[in-house]
């Protein structure tokens, strides 16, 4: 009897590493760089404005993230932000990029056993280079019959990518740590969508849960193996 499900995908940061950690720290280093210049609350508001007018222009990941700084840098300091800072913060965002990947508690664990009974794809935002090379280092490439990096996760996203494998989106479930990105769009494709959460939640990943049967949501990744086997 074929089962109920067949292809399981994964969101890549803050769901198999970590990743959101990195953006806080060089947030806040950001901070310390422009304080002089204005309130810190006040700059961390005109980051996120500055990046959310950005996504569409840069995309998701660590150069955008740069671009966004720099644009707020200018802004806040009308201009006259020393070359210093600059410089300061093209260096944060060059350790962002080179920083070693460091895998979520239960993650090796449950991709090698799911792996063993399902299809397993990854479907990652953000930057190609930088997704292709923390899959690299993760580890984890070989556990992976597809991999998608896309620049953003709507349900045609999860339609397309999951009718590449028998049963459509109907027979898949996303795994991830962002309501907005995994899990609304997912369930709204058909599939189940489970949610994983993290301490750190990125403001521009906010979403409520779905009023859906096919959503689900789990402690951490050790629960998903027995969540799979009782969809069946």
């Amino acid at each position: 009897m074929t089962r109920k499900l067949q292809t399981i995908g994964f969101d890549a940061d803050d769901t198999l590493w970590h990743n959101e950690r990195f953006f806080k720290l060089t947030q806040e280093r950001f901070e310390e760089l422009l304080s002089d210049y204005t309130d810190k609350s006040l700059l961390h508001d005109r980051l996120i404005q500055a990046e959310t007018r950005n996504i569409g222009h840069y995309g998701f990941g660590v150069k955008g993230f740069v671009l966004s700084m720099i644009e707020t840098a200018i802004d806040v300091t009308d201009g006259s932000v020393p070359g210093h800072v600059i410089r300061n913060i093209l260096d944060a965002g060059q350790e962002m990029l080179a920083h070693p990947i460091e895998l979520l508690p239960h993650v090796q664990t449950t991709v090698e056993a799911l792996a063993e009974s399902h299809r397993l794809v990854l479907i990652t935002k953000g930057d190609l280079l930088h997704q292709e090379r923390k899959l690299a280092q993760s580890g984890l490439g070989e556990f992976f019959e597809d991999v998608a990096i896309v620049s953003e996760k709507t349900v045609n996203t999860y339609q397309n990518v999951f009718g590449r494998h028998t049963g459509g989106a109907e027979a898949a479930m996303m795994v991830g740590n962002s309501m907005k990105s995994d899990v609304v769009p997912a369930v709204a494709a058909g599939s189940w969508g489970v949610f994983v959460p993290h301490d750190l939640e990125w403001d521009l990943e906010k979403a409520d849960p779905p009023k859906n049967d096919r959503y689900h949501a789990i402690a951490d990744l050790s629960d998903l193996p027995p969540l799979v086997a009782e969809i069946g």
